[in-house]
């Protein structure tokens, strides 16, 4: 569903909040393991593990809500020819909006896809990656064109129908798309000079994001009211549908969409298999996933597992609990990396920065707490989860990760 522009806003803000915390550590430790690696060097190896126990969940499960979606666009690129997905493929098993459903099979097809791209080299996924974006933008920006053409302010009124505390649930459910900033920190090892470029990757994609995010929110919700939104599926490509009545414009923006929801995906699969790779040299995860193929320069082991079992997921699971989950894990990601700021800012105030928060430690604290508020505004079965998810990490440390890891062998 399209998300108010209010709700935008909400999360806009204290995305920003801790973008430029990331843009910090990042010019610090220009790794491969983004936040993980900055609560490493900071707060020491059990508050790392929770934080990279939470990115797997993180970036596992928002990959998968991602490529969830990729049934309808490909069902509305089918129906220009007449053709349609049976319900047996559109969707997984128990899903009320999708009876008989049993399998996502474009969701399978995409993340497969991109991790047999993520396995040939960085270098030849980063090209496809970067026409896909372009791509991306540009339909975007097709779209806000054509729903313009049908605004009416009145669809703004009221302007928060379900009050502040409907925005705040929103901005909570949905804060996992903001996961691209967290995606670039872990490139540190194959950027050309990441103390200089990773800071500045952070914040323009977190200023590209947001306006493209405001923009889409914008032009949509002038173009339908809100309630139109709950039972819409593709709902942008029905709207490009209705107003310019061409199958060639709907064609091209679903299939648009369909590369779009890829270009996600090899993102996503790229940085968690970094982490598993950065995780994996320090001991806390089997060094397996370390190992790099010497020709193509990639995880290979770390690549597929994550793909497999992403696609599995994604074939099976509905978006909605998806996205709630990975909201959680990626605001207490985000909260760890606020707090690791503040914390060199106290303990190591010499070391050299590329990049520096403005206002001292404020917008840290900030960000800290704005991501504490939207966890507590999350639903109880989506703590439920966090919290099984969490026992089951913490098992995983003191049966595996403490033994093995390298502060572990260092005390023996």
């Amino acid at each position: 569903h399209c998300i108010s522009s209010a709700a935008s806003d909400v999360y806009k803000r204290q995305a920003l909040l801790s973008a430029v915390s990331y843009a910090e550590m990042a010019g610090m430790v220009p790794v491969s393991g983004s936040s993980y690696s900055y609560s490493y060097a900071t707060l020491g190896e059990g508050v790392a593990w929770v934080c990279g126990w939470c990115l797997v969940l993180e970036y596992a499960v928002s990959v998968a809500a991602v490529a969830v979606g990729a049934a309808d666009y490909v069902n509305e690129t089918l129906r220009i020819f007449g053709l349609e997905l049976p319900a047996s493929l559109s969707a997984g098993p128990g899903i009320a909006e999708s009876p008989g459903g049993v399998i996502n099979l474009s969701a399978l097809i995409v993340v497969l896809l991109a991790t047999v791209l993520l396995m040939r080299g960085a270098k030849e996924s980063g090209i496809v990656n970067t026409i896909i974006v372009f791509v991306k933008l540009g339909i975007l920006v097709f779209f806000a064109i054509v729903a313009f053409t049908a605004f009416k302010a009145g669809n703004f009124e009221p302007l928060l129908p379900m009050g502040a505390a409907g925005v705040t649930a929103a901005a909570s459910s949905v804060f996992f798309s903001y996961i691209g900033f967290d995606a670039a920190s872990t490139a540190g090892e194959e950027a050309k000079n990441p103390k200089r470029d990773l800071p500045r990757a952070i914040i323009l994609s977190m200023v590209i994001v947001t306006t493209m995010y405001v923009l889409v929110a914008v032009a949509a919700i002038g173009a339908r009211q809100w309630q139109w939104f709950e039972t819409a599926k593709a709902p942008l490509v029905q709207i490009v549908h209705e107003l310019t009545q061409s199958n060639l414009a709907v064609f091209i923006f679903a299939a648009s969409a369909v590369l779009a929801i890829l270009s996600v995906v090899i993102t996503v699969l790229y940085g968690q298999s970094r982490i598993l790779l950065t995780m994996s040299r320090d001991g806390m995860v089997p060094r397996v996933f370390g190992i790099v193929s010497p020709r193509t320069g990639t995880p290979l082991v770390g690549t597929l597992v994550t793909g497999v079992l992403v696609a599995i997921t994604a074939a099976l699971i509905p978006l909605g609990e998806l996205a709630n989950a990975t909201s959680i894990g990626t605001l207490f990601a985000f909260c760890l990396v606020n707090i690791a700021v503040i914390y060199l800012r106290v303990k190591r105030p010499d070391l050299p920065r590329s990049f520096k928060v403005p206002f001292g430690p404020v917008i840290p604290i900030l960000g800290s707490l704005a991501c504490a508020f939207l966890m507590v505004n999350l639903g109880g079965t989506t703590w439920i989860v966090f919290g099984l998810w969490m026992v089951v990490g913490f098992g995983g440390y003191l049966t595996y990760s403490r033994r093995h890891s390298r502060v572990g062998a260092l005390s023996d």
